[in-house]
């Protein structure tokens, strides 16, 4: 069980990477990607495609636990839920990262940006906006409309985004992605949903001549693991915790 499997109901590691030009998507192509990615993951065997055109490569998801791999028209995305280690995932979004600029043609030069993503899923059977607002709280400039009397909460869900450099290459988001809408408000009738946060470290922009997207993937992880221990788990993620539990 990796270190942040016991915050929060299902925890993932996605990477993305999009590209200014479009993706190939001839047969020969994709399947020789996915083959390889295979050869080192034997149990991603479920291959198909999406309707708008995406190819898709993954585990079987019946364990709660799986991997997997897509190439979209514009993006080459990996991701591991449940994750025994994080480490684990680093390693296959590292591999997709070394393959794609050899087996997909995708130079750093045309990336558009490089995003990995550390996801926390609460499982809440309610409102989800009202939660977060007596969780985290809300801005003093907001205080005195949620407090208004015989108000409910519709729609709640914080996000920042900071600049880790004076160019604004490289930055950090964090977000909160509630799913309850106006209508089981109105009703009563919350289905059990869950709630998300999204701790995302993303480079902009085509690399320098002497980066890598491993290397660019390396500094990512540390800055998500720098934010996730200073800030987000005392003042995001407990919190949650915490609120939910006293429902």
């Amino acid at each position: 069980m990796n270190r942040y499997s016991s915050l929060c109901d299902d925890f993932y590691v996605n990477m993305n990477l999009g590209t200014e030009m479009e993706l190939p998507a001839n047969r020969e192509t994709v399947l020789h990607f996915f083959e390889r990615v295979q050869k080192t993951y034997p149990t991603m065997r479920n291959f198909y495609c999406r309707e708008r055109g995406d190819f898709v490569l993954e585990e079987d998801k019946d364990q709660g636990a799986y991997r997997w791999c897509t190439i979209e028209p514009r993006r080459v995305c990996s991701g591991q839920v449940n994750p025994e280690s994080i480490e684990e995932a680093i390693q296959q979004h590292q591999l997709v990262l070394e393959l794609a600029p050899y087996l997909l043609s995708v130079s750093p030069l045309d990336c558009e940006a490089l995003d990995l993503l550390f996801g926390f899923d609460f499982t809440y059977r309610g409102n989800h906006n009202q939660l977060v607002a007596e969780a985290l709280g809300v801005g003093p400039a907001w205080e005195r409309i949620a407090d208004i009397s015989g108000v409910t909460m519709i729609n709640y869900e914080p996000s920042l985004t900071i600049a880790l450099d004076e160019e604004c290459r490289q930055q950090f988001r964090l977000s909160v992605e509630t799913r309850t809408n106006a209508y089981q408000v109105r009703t009563g009738d919350y289905p059990e949903e869950q709630l998300s946060v999204y701790a995302t470290a993303r480079q902009y922009g085509s690399l320098g001549a002497e980066k890598t997207f491993v290397e660019t993937l390396e500094r990512l992880t540390k800055v998500c693991h720098e934010m996730i221990d200073s800030h987000v788990i005392e003042n995001v993620l407990h919190p949650l915790a915490r609120t939910i539990a006293l429902k």
